[in-house]
C-alpha cells in the first residue's frame, strides 16, 4: 500500500513538472507575440526574438525529455530490486 502512494505521488509530481514546462512554453510564445511587431522592424532584433523563443521552448522540451528518461530509469531500478 505504501508503494502505491509513493508511485501516485511520483506521477503527480511528474505531471506538475510537465504542466510547468507547458505553462512556461506558452508564456514564451505570448511574450513573443507581444514583441513581434516592434522586433520585426529591425532584422537583428527580430532574429534574436525568434531565436530566443525557439531556444527557450527547445530547452524546456529537452528538460522534460530528460526528466522522463530519469523517471523511467528509476522505475526500472525499482522494479528490478523488487523482483530480484
Amino acid at each position: 500500500m505504501r508503494r502505491r502512494r509513493f508511485c501516485s505521488a511520483m506521477r503527480a509530481s511528474s505531471s506538475f513538472k510537465g504542466f510547468g514546462y507547458v505553462v512556461s512554453s506558452v508564456s514564451v510564445l505570448l511574450l513573443g507575440i507581444v514583441s513581434w511587431k516592434s522586433a520585426s522592424e529591425q532584422p537583428w532584433l527580430f532574429a534574436c526574438l525568434v531565436g530566443g523563443m525557439i531556444a527557450s521552448v527547445l530547452g524546456m522540451t529537452l528538460c522534460w525529455i530528460s526528466h522522463r528518461v530519469e523517471q523511467r530509469d528509476k522505475d526500472r531500478i525499482e522494479a528490478k530490486a523488487e523482483s530480484g
